[in-house]
């Protein structure tokens, strides 16, 4: 009797935790919209991003390109839907002379990467170059201005060369130079991580650099310049309490927030022969996300309670131990479903905070850090981070649907995070989207989703797995990881049961 007593306790244990997997959707809730700018990219002038990766000159014997910069990337980009890319840092902002970068090829100076491996650059790639490009994507541009140890007036001509489309001296420059109609460029950073490479500044002295630089960016016609302020680095709330409350917010549009999945900076870790143990603590690192965006809400909050200012994470993403034999001031990490993982908890927690966070740039673009393309020579791969951004596009300019979460917990050791987060969304046609990520290294998650306010008669989704948690794409098998039709979702009534495995990212549609 005492043996059948402990059996059915037992029982009753695991069945209470198996249906701690539970999730009420209001569906007719929504009020805020899921900006398109969260899903942003970041592009510096950092190992082989920009040469190399996005730009290989023209009549490449070997790359097909379109002015210089690879077709195939471009074809992938559009692809995926990017609504906005920075450029031209990071650190390498603040040592970024653009008019460096314009003119005849023949008569551009050369540059030291004093940050990225002290590489000579010869400023081929430049202003009308990147602006270019960024037409070509239907995506809009986010310049980084330098204020670490550039000028007011060198920044405010800038905005006009590359906006004003009347009569002025950088509009008859820019035209000189090929360019007759300006490019209209909305975003913009007034310098790169001021705590830091941008100058080593305390928050009070940036927040006065900030003004001075500001006054000086003037907007021309229909085009109404968005300025984003250098905000904090993680846990740095103090930051944006100097800045929400020294610099008057009819000059302020957005603040800055940076925060990478890191180890231990002194020790990375590899990017594709890592332990369950160092998978954990990426994945600790990653969800620290939602207590940053909450705390320096919540700060934003208190001096402005209506939301005027936007809150930006404009450098995010898995930074490892550079891949073995490659240079380790290029920062090139292979990609594997750690990352794509990563990259859908937090595009989870992103769209849940939409009310404050606008515009997200995961770092980077190519072949750096968490990079969504890698090239090899006329080879391209996508990772499985790209994979996600692709699933998740879905959400863009989407009412956001508030949602309750109730999660089992994925523990290691003494340690425990949320098995599960999730996002969803009801698009201007109708459909509801739902975007799932179980990053349990062991554990499928079969999850009972309660829909509320909406009524439904199908479902259908996708899904990114893999057999292995390193598991990634290689230039030999570029298409060992791709989203593949779901079906383990059952739709009765106002129910809908969902089991997803481990380490897998799932997105449905609802209709």
């Amino acid at each position: 009797m005492k043996n059948l007593h402990l059996t059915l306790l037992l029982t009753i244990g695991s069945l209470g935790l198996f249906a701690q997997n539970q999730i009420v959707l209001n569906a007719d809730l929504g009020k805020h919209t899921i900006s398109k700018h969260i899903y942003g990219h970041f592009s510096e002038h950092l190992g082989r991003c920009i040469y190399d990766g996005i730009y290989v000159g023209q009549n490449n014997p070997k790359i097909p390109t379109v002015d210089g910069v690879r077709k195939d990337v471009i074809d992938a980009l559009i692809k995926l839907k990017i609504p906005n890319l920075r450029w031209p840092g990071g650190c390498f902002a603040d040592t970024y002379h653009w008019k460096d970068g314009i003119g005849p090829l023949a008569n551009r100076p050369t540059i030291v990467n004093t940050w990225w491996g002290n590489v000579t650059e010869n400023n081929s790639f430049g202003t009308h170059d990147f602006l270019n490009l960024c037409e070509k994507l239907g995506t809009e541009p986010y310049l980084s201005g330098n204020v670490g140890s550039g000028t007011v007036q060198e920044l405010a001509d800038w905005v006009q060369y590359t906006n004003f489309d009347g009569v002025s001296p950088m509009s008859k420059l820019r035209k000189e130079n090929g360019r007759e109609k300006p490019w209209k460029v909305r975003f913009w950073g007034l310098g790169n991580e001021a705590w830091g490479c941008g100058g080593n500044m305390k928050p009070e002295y940036y927040a006065n650099i900030y003004r001075q630089y500001a006054t000086f960016m003037t907007s021309t016609g229909n085009t109404r310049l968005y300025k984003i302020a250098s905000g904090a680095s993680d846990a740095d709330y103090n930051w944006t309490e100097v800045l929400m409350r020294d610099i008057p917010h009819n000059m302020l549009d957005a603040v800055a927030l940076h925060h990478y999945s890191v180890i231990d900076w002194n020790k990375k870790g590899p990017s594709t022969t890592f332990s369950e143990d160092q998978y954990f603590t990426t994945m600790q690192r990653a969800y620290q996300m939602e207590e940053l965006v909450t705390r320096h809400s919540n700060i934003m909050d208190k001096y402005d309670p209506n939301k005027r200012v936007d809150l930006i994470v404009d450098e995010w993403g898995g930074w490892y131990d550079v891949e073995p034999g490659t240079n380790g001031a290029f920062l090139y990490q292979q990609n594997t479903m750690r990352d794509a993982v990563l990259a859908g908890m937090t595009l989870n927690i992103f769209q849940n905070h939409c009310d404050r966070v606008k515009m997200a740039n995961l770092a980077q673009i190519v072949n750096v850090l968490q990079a969504v393309i890698l090239t090899k020579e006329e080879k391209m791969i996508l990772t499985p981070t790209y994979h996600v951004m692709e699933m998740y596009n879905v959400h863009q300019e989407a009412t956001m649907l508030p949602l309750t979460i109730q999660t089992n917990q994925y523990k290691l050791d003494n340690r425990q995070l949320p098995a599960l987060t999730c996002s969803a969304s009801k698009n201007k046609e109708g459909v509801t989207h739902i975007s799932l990520t179980n990053i349990h290294a062991r554990e499928a998650q079969e999850i009972t989703i309660d829909l509320r306010g909406a009524k439904y008669a199908s479902v259908n989704g996708r899904i990114l797995t893999a057999a292995t948690l390193q598991d990634h794409n290689t230039f030999e098998n570029p298409e060992k990881i791709k989203p593949t039709a779901y079906n383990g979702a059952t739709l009765s009534g106002s129910q809908l049961k969902v089991k997803v495995p481990p380490f897998s990212v799932v997105v449905l549609a609802l209709k």
